[in-house]
């Protein structure tokens, strides 16, 4: 029996998939075969030595020390996609909100409730301070051709915008699903100056953080309206504060505000949204524990954010899952462990990303000695090993 321990509250549309005959999932379990988690924070957590993988109900992983797991061989996955239909549709809000001042329009409505017959007057009067452009034929810039700036600029090419996208590292699936009324940027200096509003959809790492700073608002078109609906720190704060100030950027809609932000004019702060919809929280639950399941029962990894992607079909009776760094001569070494144990390779695959390795290695031998799994455990390089019996 596997033994799934959840962090915090996880849809019971993901957990009905954990079988009680197979699965254990509760909060209280100390020796974890793996952690399902949403948001807490794991970077100060004891990791302990039974733990196998960490399922994140959700894209960003910045709460798992990944660094820490990937030393002791723990695969980590997120759900990318699961939650992109619920960001899409607040970023759509969020280009409505700015582009007519429609809270500053509601909340002033609301002020002028004791002026009783005058209301309609007053309204008729006042309405044009709260006026603002359509959407349709301006230009919106997407910045990250992901699951959800795919989405993003497709819906906004349904409003009539015209959309231009960047991003150089942009998948096939993602490239396959952008409509084709999706304009190329060439490079993305160029999508800041023909912007009328801009959408980030891209990760927060140190080559991303503070992308949008001094420089690049300079070239951008004046009372430009952003859009952070990816990560807080990819907004230099203190450079878009100026630029609000200016009357350079009309508009910043962030769902990571920070205190610096708030009150501010020309800041719409939403309080982190982005994914709270009942579809999204059940899409990523799901997504989570599949993944975790595929890992634990066949030793296949989907989507995982240190380790390679690496799926093969079950072809022995046996199956051995090897971690490791990507150094030369580990393949080598693991293959004459299993051959000096008598044992026949049936079928295998290995992969790697950047500095770590994966190896999937069907034998056609249900009795594999415990001490072969020590031999290849001690091998240097070797970060974790695992049986699994598939027939």
């Amino acid at each position: 029996m596997y033994k799934i321990k959840l962090l915090n509250k996880i849809s019971t549309k993901g957990l009905d998939l954990l079988d009680r005959e197979n699965y254990e999932a509760a909060s209280e379990i100390s020796t974890p075969d793996a952690i399902l988690v949403r948001s807490t924070k794991m970077h100060d957590m004891e990791l302990p030595s039974s733990l196998k993988a960490i399922g994140r109900a959700g894209a960003g992983v910045n709460n798992i020390p990944i660094d820490k797991c990937s030393e002791k061989g723990i695969v980590v996955f997120n759900t990318p996609g699961a939650n992109a239909n619920s960001v899409k549709e607040l970023v759509l809000a969020g280009m409505l909100l700015c582009s007519r001042d429609i809270i500053g329009a509601i909340n002033w409505v609301n002020t002028q409730k004791d002026q009783g017959d005058e209301v309609p007057r007053l309204i008729e009067k006042e309405k044009s301070k709260f006026g603002g452009p359509e959407l349709k034929g301006k230009t919106m810039g997407v910045i990250g051709l992901g699951a959800i700036g795919v989405l993003v600029a497709n819906a906004a090419s349904s409003l009539g915008m015209n959309v231009i996208g960047y991003d150089p590292f942009i998948s096939v699936d993602a490239a396959w699903g952008l409509s084709r009324e999706i304009k190329k940027a060439s490079g993305l200096d160029s999508l800041l100056t023909k912007s009328d509003y801009i959408s980030l959809h891209i990760p927060l790492n140190d080559k991303t953080r503070g992308l949008i700073n001094k420089e690049k608002i300079e070239l951008l078109k004046n009372n430009v309206r952003i859009m952070n609906f990816a990560r807080g720190g990819l907004i230099n704060e203190e450079d878009l504060l100026l630029a609000l100030e200016q009357g350079k950027v009309g508009a910043y809609v962030s769902d990571f505000p920070e205190a610096s932000l708030l009150g501010k004019k020309g800041v719409i702060a939403i309080p982190h949204l982005g994914a709270s919809t009942p579809e999204a929280e059940e899409n990523c639950a799901v997504m989570a524990v599949e993944q975790v399941k595929d890992f634990l029962v066949n030793g296949n990894i989907t989507n995982s954010v240190n380790f390679p992607n690496c799926i093969m079909e079950n072809t022995g009776v046996a199956r051995l899952i090897i971690a490791n760094k990507n150094i030369p001569d580990m393949l080598s070494q693991i293959l004459k462990v299993i051959s000096n144990a008598g044992i026949n390779v049936q079928d295998m695959t290995n992969r790697h990303r950047n500095d770590l390795a994966y190896n999937i290695i069907d034998v056609d031998s249900r009795e594999v000695p415990p001490s072969l799994i020590e031999d290849i455990k001690n091998i240097q390089g070797v970060l974790m090993t695992r049986l699994i019996l598939t027939a």
